[in-house]
Formats: structure tokens, C-alpha cells, sequence
């Protein structure tokens, strides 16, 4: 995807400090002029969506943490103290925890858009991979943040996921348990496991905002898929990134954002458990324990297995799964639409998804077990035989020649083009 630069420095000082370092040129060669397919949709606006989300948690991030207190006697009090007293704590507050569902519901919307136009295949294997190490980045941040307030959920979550690692006792006995000591700082999660969790969950975002510059870098390498799943062939398949995705960008953004203020305003606690707005209590267990919504579909796969190594695995396998699925699907076409049998595996794929969600809200036991052993063996069945059988079995539907095609018909539709858009006309 890269070519000679269209940068021309408008004065004598840009043009001086562009031979010396080019970020003015690297910024429009990356983000204005950068060649975008034609046809993209709404849904390749996530993107975008997702930086904004990750710059407004870091910033708010940075915030809350000149007025946390990392002290299990401390903690719980300075989030309402934060809540209350801090000038506009009210607002950032908020905005930090309604802001991780936010990134997360576009997270996901992402990684469904990529597996349903085929994203991960070549010649953006790495480009996919980054974004999955983005996603268990995210999820151990997400985690970490969540014991961060000190209530029932965020002391019994904490325990309950870090005595997983007590399961590795079976295959090297005294291994888990060391792993757990160490990662409490003692004999039960407390003061030090809190400190601990803190510094993590204040390091990682800026680790994701590395990830990020990498997973870019590989985008632009690549060059971006389309719903076509075809690659640009020709100068009318792809349009300027600004003005054209640009604005799209903006729109979907606002339009996202709408929800997003609604629930900061009007319904801040109600994404939360009703049992974090009480101080944690080692003397008193929940009778329900439950993580953040984001994390009930994984959760399901955990208790859908009657082993605790067993549960472990299958949890882990569910996440790490996504890394080699470039090598599990065998289809030569990249997009869905054109796929007519692996398509209905995709909608039936998002159907377990929600369901196991649901099922890891509800409580440990029957039938709730069953029905998430059951969708939790038609979750890895998606990866494990569908991908690998259908692209092997399945017809495609004919294929458009060209983007341009796709989006103006057979003949290219004329001269329907916004000036600027296409620098040349089709060639066949």
C-alpha cells in the first residue's frame, strides 16, 4: 500500500523541518491521503471508535488516580469521595466505568465484523493477531480496574479469578499455589494485592496504546479489507482516507457517543453489580459472584466444565483460539456475503456468544450447566469445524471484479463519482 508521497510543505519552515523530521508527512500519508476502499460501511468506523474510547480511559484514568487511594481501608472510601467531593468526580467517574462497556460492546462489534468479512486472512494475519493481543491486554485491564473500587464484587472477583491459578497444582504440583501467594503479596487478596492490581491497571493502557501503533502500522502495511473481501486493483476502487472515511469516522462516533452520554447521565451504576456499591466484606460472600458483563460469556466457559483445570483451559482456549484462526479457515473468499452456508455459521456463532453471556450471569446450577456445556461445545465447534469444513465444502457466490464494480454495477455506473474521489477510470 505504499507509494510516493502527495505531502507538499506549505512554508519554508515545514519545509525544513519535514527533511529533518517528517511527522506532518507521515500524519497525511497515514490519515488523509492514505487510499481507502470505496465501499466501506458503517461498521469499519469501529475503529476509530475504539481510539477515542482508549485515549478518553487514559485520560480519565490519569485523573481518578490523583485521587485513589490504593489501601483496602482506604479504597472504597475514595471512590465516593471521588464520586462527591472531587470537582467534576461526578462526571469522571463515570465516564471511566460506562467508558470500559463502551470499549468493550465496540471491541466486540470489531472482532465480529472481522470474522464475518474475513479480516484475518492473508495478507493481515499479523494485523489480526496484534488485535487479539489488544483484547487480552484489555481484558486483563479490564479485570485489574474492576477490583479497583474495594466492593463485595471487586474482593470476591478478585479471589475467585486469582485462585484460578491454583488449578495448575495438577499438572505441577505446589505451582499454583505458588503463583496465587505471589500474586496476592501473602495468604489471601488484601492490602498488597491492591496495590499491586493499581500499578497494573494504570501500566496496561499504555501498553494497548502501543499495541494500537503497531496494529495501525500493520493496517497500513496490509492496506484495509472491505466488505467485497477484494483487494484495490485500480485507482476507482479507492477514495482519499479525509474527507471521505473521515467523515464517516465523525458521524458514527457521535452517533455512538449519544448512548454512551446517555448512560454517564442518566444511568451511571446500572452497567455495575448492586453488590460493588458495598465495602468488601472477606467475612461475608456473595451469594452470587459475577464479573463485568464484558467478561460472562468466558465466565460461562469456565463453569461449563466440571474440572477447575479443566474450566481453566477451556476459558484460556476460548481467547487464544482467535490467533490461529487465519490457518483454520480454508476458504479462499474472504467475505460472508458471498459465502451462503458459512454465513448462517456466523449468526448462529453470535447466537452462542449471547447465550453463553446470559448463562454466565445466572447461577451455578442445573439447567444453566447444561445450556453452557452445550453452547460452549458449539462455540469451539464454530473454529474447529465449521471454519475448516465449510470453506472446504461450501460454493461461493460470484464475486464482483473489482470493488468499483460492487458498488457502481457491472459497467461502473457512469460518472457518479464525487470529484476527487477516483483519479482514474476503470481499465479492463
Amino acid at each position: 500500500m505504499s507509494g510516493p508521497s502527495s505531502y507538499k510543505p506549505q512554508s519554508a519552515a515545514a519545509k525544513w523541518f519535514d527533511d529533518r523530521l517528517p511527522i506532518a508527512r507521515l500524519v497525511h500519508d497515514s490519515f488523509i491521503a492514505f487510499p481507502t476502499p470505496r465501499n466501506l460501511n458503517y461498521l469499519w468506523t469501529f475503529g476509530g471508535i475504539l481510539t477515542f474510547f482508549l485515549v478518553a480511559q487514559i485520560v480519565t484514568g490519569v485523573i481518578l488516580a490523583m485521587h485513589y487511594v490504593p489501601n483496602e481501608t482506604m479504597a472504597f472510601d475514595s471512590v465516593q469521595h471521588i464520586k462527591r467531593d472531587v470537582n467534576y468526580g461526578w462526571l469522571i467517574q463515570p465516564l471511566h466505568a460506562v467508558g470500559a462497556s463502551f470499549f468493550f460492546l465496540a471491541v466486540y462489534l470489531h472482532i465480529f465484523r472481522g470474522i464475518y468479512y474475513g479480516s484475518y486472512k492473508a495478507p493481515r494475519e499479523v494485523l489480526w493477531i496484534l488485535g487479539v493481543f489488544i483484547f487480552l491486554a484489555m481484558m486483563a485491564t479490564g479485570f485489574l480496574g474492576y477490583t479497583l473500587p474495594w466492593g463485595q464484587m471487586s474482593f470476591w472477583g478478585a479471589t475467585v479469578i486469582t485462585n484460578l491459578f491454583s488449578s495448575l497444582d495438577g499438572v505441577i504440583p505446589g505451582l499454583g499455589t505458588a503463583i496465587v501467594t505471589w500474586l496476592w503479596g501473602g495468604f489471601s487478596v488484601g492490602n498488597a494485592t491492591l496495590n499491586r492490581f493499581f500499578s497494573l491497571h494504570y501500566l496496561l493502557p499504555f501498553v494497548i496504546f502501543g499495541l494500537v501503533i503497531l496494529h495501525v502500522w500493520a493496517l497500513h502495511v496490509a492496506g484495509q479489507n472491505n466488505p467485497t473481501g477484494l483487494d484495490i486493483k485500480q485507482d476507482s476502487d479507492a477514495v482519499p482516507m479525509s474527507p471521505y472515511a473521515v467523515s464517516k469516522d465523525v458521524f458514527a462516533m457521535v452517533a455512538f457517543l449519544i448512548p454512551f452520554a446517555y448512560f454517564v447521565f442518566f444511568m451511571p451504576d446500572w452497567l455495575g453489580h448492586a453488590d460493588n456499591y458495598i465495602e468488601a466484606n472477606p467475612l461475608s460472600t456473595p451469594p452470587h459472584i459475577v464479573p463485568e458483563w464484558y467478561f460472562l460469556p468466558f465466565y460461562a466457559i469456565l463453569r461449563a466444565i466440571p474440572s477447575k483445570l479443566g474450566g481453566v483451559v477451556a476459558m484460556v482456549s476460548a481467547i487464544l483460539i482467535l490467533l490461529v484462526i487465519p490457518w483454520l479457515d480454508t476458504s479462499r473468499v474472504r467475505s460472508c456475503k458471498y459465502r451462503p452456508i458459512f454465513k448462517w455459521c456466523f449468526w448462529a456463532f453470535v447466537f452462542t456468544c449471547l447465550a453463553l453471556g446470559y448463562l454466565g450471569a445466572m447461577p451455578a446450577e442445573q439447567p444453566y450447566i447444561f445450556w453452557a456445556q452445550v453452547f460452549t461445545f458449539l462455540y469451539f465447534a464454530f473454529f474447529l469445524i465449521a471454519m475448516p469444513i465449510v470453506g472446504i465444502i461450501e460454493t461461493p457466490s460470484r464475486l464482483p471484479r473489482s470493488i468499483t464494480e460492487s458498488v457502481l454495477g457491472k459497467n461502473g455506473g457512469g460518472s457518479s463519482l464525487p470529484a476527487g474521489a477516483a483519479s482514474a477510470p476503470e481499465k479492463r
